[in-house]
This record gives structure tokens, C-alpha cells and sequence, in this order.
């Protein structure tokens, strides 16, 4: 039998799920447990194909907008990433039965771009346009009290009603070197731009990049288990090349893997988005057991112990299935 090369795996941790992705997902598990299918889910709960498709298959239905869904009494969940505030307006116009998913970090970013708009702040977001998180953030005030900025370009050429004026806020799952190169560039032109009183990138998003640029340097390739659409994983990718490591490439699940890529390789990193489940990274693993020889070590760079409060209509549910 032909003897198979060596390779080193260099689990990053933490990694996968976050405490705002599990509580999104246990949301919607706990309501089809309690109300039964279906139940509506208007957005993808978080960006993951597989999470989604697991959902599918116990009886969730997902719809991008409200107006996709019937008369019903059955319950509709929000998504992770928030909603403008016309959403869950719109729910109550027509009665329906809503249980919101928003991550409460991502809570925390809206209450605070409404108290600066309260405040009578000119509002700066840093985010990617289009981006759910960035629109549910953006629709908590009224047209035009919120300017996105993308890049350090934008802040440069950005030219507010007030420069005495801001306050900026920032979408949660950023690059962190990134999003301080922008906010720095703000902060050099308006030095009185007020900021948020914690960082808004969330804790999640900061560990994981953290973990990513401890083993990047140290390995010949990266692989990051995570959605195209997820932001955050795109995010982790991008840290590993810049972080000195040759080849990056996110995938969604093993059978997503370009072998072409990893021949001569001797060492790899593996990493997972906020809304990526183990079973896809065990996957990855196992599928590159079966062509190489494989040692699998954990570099831990922090400890994550973050759990969030499930609706209060689901608690004791959540209770019974925990005893």
C-alpha cells in the first residue's frame, strides 16, 4: 500500500459557532418543538446552507420578506443578523406571532445608533452595503441618519453636515485590523467623533481572527469551514493571507475542497465561522485523513464560555430540555 504523506493540522480555537448563532438556531428548534411545523424563518437564520437545510428538513420554511407568508397563526422568527424596523412593525399590522433571532450584540449596535440619533448625532456605520446586519442597522432610523462607510477611502472622502457633529458605529462581524484602519482615519479628521462605549465587533468575530493569525504564520495552507455569504468567514480568510500564510480558501463543506491546492503541503490550519458547525469541520478533517497521515493538535488562543437568554416564551422548554 502506498504510504501517505505527513500532515500537520493545526485546529484553531476557538472556532464555529458563537453564543449568537446558537441561540438563534435553539430559537428555532425550540418553537417547532413547542408550536410544530411550519415555522416561518424570514431570512436565513444564519449564513450556513447546512444549518439552513437541517431547519428545513424539521419543518422551518424560509422566506426573504414577510409578504411571502400566508394568514397564519404559526410563529415567524427574525434572523441572527436584525431587521429594520419596519419588519417587526409589519408583523404586528398583521398579527403575527414573532420571536426575534437578533443576535444581542447586534441589539447593542442598534440601541446605540438610536441614542446617538437621539442624541442628534450625524451617524457614520462601518459595514459591507447590502449586507442583512447593515440594513437591519441602517433601518432603525429614518432615511439618510445613517452614512456607510466601506473603506479608509470612504472616510477620507466623507463630508459631514457637522464635523463637530458624529458618532460612528460599526457592523459586528468585521475585520478587526480593517475596521481600525477606517475608524482611525475618522478619528484623524473629526477627533471629536463619538464612539461606542465597548467595541461593536463582537467578542466571537475578534477570538476567531485571533486563533486565525496565531497558526497562519505557521502553516503552508488555511482552510476555513463557513458560507460565501457569511461575512465573518470571509473576514477569517482574509486575515490568514495577510497574516503570512500562502494559501487561504474557504469552503462550505469537504466535498467543496480543491486538492489541487494542498499537494505539497506538510502543515494545515483549519479554522470555522461564527455560523459554521462542527460536524463540517470534523468533515474537512476526516476528508483529509483519508489522503494523508494525519496529526491533529488544538491552538487555543481564549476561552469562550458567552451564552445569550432565549425568548422568555421558550425557557422552560429550553429548562426541560436541558434537565
Amino acid at each position: 500500500m502506498e504510504k501517505r504523506p505527513q500532515l500537520d493540522i493545526l485546529l484553531c480555537a476557538p472556532r464555529g459557532f458563537c453564543a449568537g448563532v446558537d441561540r438563534a438556531i435553539q430559537i428555532v428548534e425550540l418553537a417547532l418543538k413547542r408550536y410544530g411545523a411550519p415555522v416561518y424563518v424570514r431570512h436565513a437564520i444564519v449564513h450556513n446552507k447546512y444549518v439552513v437545510e437541517g431547519l428545513k428538513q424539521k419543518g422551518a420554511v424560509f422566506v426573504e420578506e414577510l409578504d411571502e407568508i400566508p394568514e397564519t397563526e404559526a410563529p415567524v422568527v427574525f434572523s441572527a443578523h436584525g431587521v429594520p424596523r419596519s419588519v417587526p412593525a409589519e408583523a404586528k399590522s398583521r398579527n403575527m406571532f414573532f420571536l426575534d433571532a437578533t443576535c444581542p450584540l447586534v441589539s447593542k449596535v442598534h440601541v446605540e445608533a438610536q441614542r446617538h440619533h437621539e442624541q442628534g448625532h450625524e451617524i457614520v456605520l462601518v459595514g459591507h452595503a447590502g449586507h442583512p446586519e447593515v440594513v437591519g442597522t441602517m433601518g432603525q432610523l429614518p432615511p439618510g441618519a445613517v452614512t456607510l462607510l466601506e473603506t479608509i477611502e470612504d472616510a477620507q472622502a466623507f463630508t459631514p453636515k457637522d464635523p463637530d457633529n458624529l458618532a460612528f458605529v460599526t457592523q459586528t462581524t468585521l475585520s478587526v485590523d480593517d475596521t481600525r484602519g477606517i475608524v482611525d482615519a475618522l478619528r484623524a479628521r473629526f477627533p471629536g467623533i463619538a464612539s461606542p462605549h465597548k467595541e461593536d465587533i463582537c467578542y466571537a468575530t475578534t477570538n476567531r481572527q485571533e486563533a486565525i493569525k496565531a497558526v497562519a504564520p505557521k502553516v503552508d495552507a488555511m482552510i476555513v469551514v463557513g458560507s460565501p455569504h457569511s461575512s465573518n468567514s470571509q473576514r477569517l480568510v482574509e486575515v490568514a493571507l495577510r497574516a503570512g500564510c500562502r494559501t487561504a480558501t474557504l469552503v462550505d463543506r469537504a466535498s467543496d475542497i480543491d486538492w489541487s491546492r494542498y499537494g505539497n503541503i506538510s502543515s494545515l490550519g483549519v479554522s470555522a465561522g461564527a455560523s459554521a458547525p462542527e460536524s463540517l469541520v470534523e468533515e474537512v478533517i476526516d476528508a483529509f485523513a483519508e489522503r494523508y497521515d494525519v496529526t491533529v493538535e488544538t491552538r487555543t488562543t481564549a476561552e469562550e464560555n458567552i451564552a445569550f437568554n432565549i425568548p422568555r416564551v421558550l425557557r422552560d422548554l429550553e429548562a426541560q430540555a436541558g434537565r
